[in-house]
């Protein structure tokens, strides 16, 4: 099925309206159905007196120079997902974290992380991202979700869910998943079939990463940029490149004060990937606005899917289209990709669970059939192991709420507005109360009526997040997740390289392997 198909078109006449008419702001009454997936949560303003409370002077947590010590003497740099468990074992489930800039509460209970997301207001924002904004301001671009904040991150918000959160309308992009997951599999084929032993793939998450950046990339731009190629084209590996270089230089240009800009490279190497990210960007939607503009000169139909739907509904400006759509693609493509690389990882360990899963996958889907949403309804074992990977590895170990609009109270202490949370999620998913032996790989505990399912709390394992604030692209990435792994099953039985070590999670940022990740396929009768 080509890119441009869809279930829905899109009628010419309503490109008539200018694609860079900036939409209407939002009016007030529109917040509710945002929240409605989060209607258990009562949203209450903080009424309770602050001096019959403790403060966050109260509360306990590491000094300067004891953070110093965790995090360059014993080795916790690289390890600060480890460090909200061992925090929490010294200073309880809240404690205060400050080191330069930052003066951060940390929640590591998921009574107490529900307790920050019932008063983040209707307007939540995560964390301040300054930088960001200097970035926007001197180029002049629109500011987009991670920037704007109030009714006009709202607005944006409100234009870009209705054809990624809807189950129905995100079944539409399946048939560009399943083509990117066919150049995976040929993809892995080749490298296999190169390797001395003609089974075994090195360094397997760098070609998942390829995979998760085609996967999005095909739905956010409706263009394949040949991630999954022998030959990469430049411009691709240019954006490639600037993903990567962006996100590891936006913690650097964060921490380090603005007068040290002449001094350190890391601001103009920071710039400079911003405008690599732009520029490509730029340039495939364009060349998607140019195509529809003449397609309506020949009075043809517009037909398209997620690009086309934000470039016809004029709920955005041409400029928030630009930015939205390449923050999108930042958040779009390690989820999927370390996601994936954990997964296999484990079943390449634990042969029981990795067949039981094909078992599922066959018996739903028998002669390597492609499988559709309506068969995952089917594999609820597929299912239980990708939220078991997500469960132990986090992509994103911690999340962040600054209380912009309320004081808050959580446990018994009050907070001023503008108070910094971190939410610590890779503690609570790892908390033996919530799951019971909660480093090893268990799928059944997802699974009502098995022995190992788990009672835990809904907030101890949010992968995604929670509220108006969670990640926008959840059913893509679950699609691309469950069709990857469904047909890899298929097709290969995954094992570990002879006497390869363990792999520890590191954190740069996000949750990633400390080490490569090497397994042998062997192709299935």
């Amino acid at each position: 099925m080509s890119i441009m198909t869809a279930s829905r078109g899109f009628i010419p006449g309503r490109l008539t309206a200018p694609l860079w008419r900036r939409a209407a702001p939002l009016q007030p009454g529109g917040v509710r159905s945002l929240r409605a997936q989060t209607s258990d949560l009562n949203l209450q303003s903080v009424t309770a007196e602050p001096g019959k409370l403790k403060t966050i002077d109260d509360l306990p947590g590491p000094s300067l120079a004891t953070t110093v010590y965790w995090l360059f003497v014993k080795g916790y740099a690289d390890k600060s997902h480890a460090m909200q468990v061992e925090h929490k074992r010294l200073y309880g489930p809240i404690w205060r974290s400050r080191f330069g800039p930052f003066d951060v509460v940390n929640v590591a209970t998921p009574e107490l992380i529900s307790q920050v997301i019932r008063q983040e207001g209707r307007y939540p924002v995560r964390t301040a991202l300054p930088h960001w904004k200097e970035y926007r301001d001197m180029r002049g671009h629109a500011y987009g979700l991670h920037v704007d904040t109030g009714p006009e991150w709202y607005r944006m918000r409100s234009a870009l869910n209705p054809k990624m959160l809807k189950l129905q309308e995100a079944a539409a992009y399946a048939p560009i998943i399943h083509g990117v997951v066919t150049d995976l599999l040929q993809r892995l084929e080749l490298l296999r079939l190169r390797s001395p032993d003609r089974n075994t793939v090195n360094d397997l998450a760098p070609e998942l990463y390829k995979f998760g950046f085609e996967g999005i990339s095909s739905i956010l731009f409706e263009a394949r940029l040949g991630c999954l190629k022998e030959e990469i084209p430049t411009d691709t590996l240019r954006f490639i490149h600037a993903v990567n270089s962006m996100l590891t230089l936006s913690e650097s240009v964060l921490f380090f004060p603005r007068w040290t800009r002449n001094i350190f490279p890391f601001w103009t190497q920071f710039v400079q990937a911003w405008d690599d990210l732009i520029s490509v960007a730029k340039r495939l939607i364009d060349q998607k606005v140019k195509q529809m503009e003449e397609q309506v000169q020949r009075g043809e139909e517009v037909m398209g899917m997620y690009l086309t739907y934000l470039l016809t509904s004029n709920k955005l400006s041409l400029a928030e289209v630009y930015i939205t759509i390449t923050e999108l693609l930042l958040g779009g493509v390690d989820t999927t990709s370390n996601t994936m690389s954990w997964t296999l990882y484990h079943l390449a360990r634990n042969p029981e669970i990795q067949n039981r899963l094909y078992q599922e996958v066959v018996s739903v889907c028998p002669d390597k059939q492609l499988p559709t949403t309506e068969h995952l309804s089917r594999m609820p074992f597929l299912k239980a192991t990708i939220k078991e990977t997500l469960r132990i590895y986090p992509v994103v170990p911690g999340n962040g709420r600054l209380t912009s609009e309320n004081e808050v109270i959580v446990d018994n202490y009050w907070f001023p507005k503008e108070t910094q949370f971190h939410l610590c999620h890779y503690a609570t998913s790892h908390d033996e109360n919530e799951f019971p032996d909660p480093e090893h790989f268990v799928p059944d505990r997802w699974l009502r009526g098995e022995p190992s399912h788990s009672q835990h709390h809904p907030y101890s394992s949010i992968p995604f997040g929670v509220g108006v604030r969670a990640c926008v692209g959840k059913r893509v990435a679950e699609l691309e997740m469950y069709f990857a792994l469904s047909r890899l099953m298929q097709h290969y039985e995954v094992h570990p390289v002879d006497g390869s070590p363990a792999v520890q999670p590191k954190t740069r940022t996000l949750l990633i392997p400390s080490k490569p990740i090497n397994l042998r396929f062997i192709p299935r009768a």
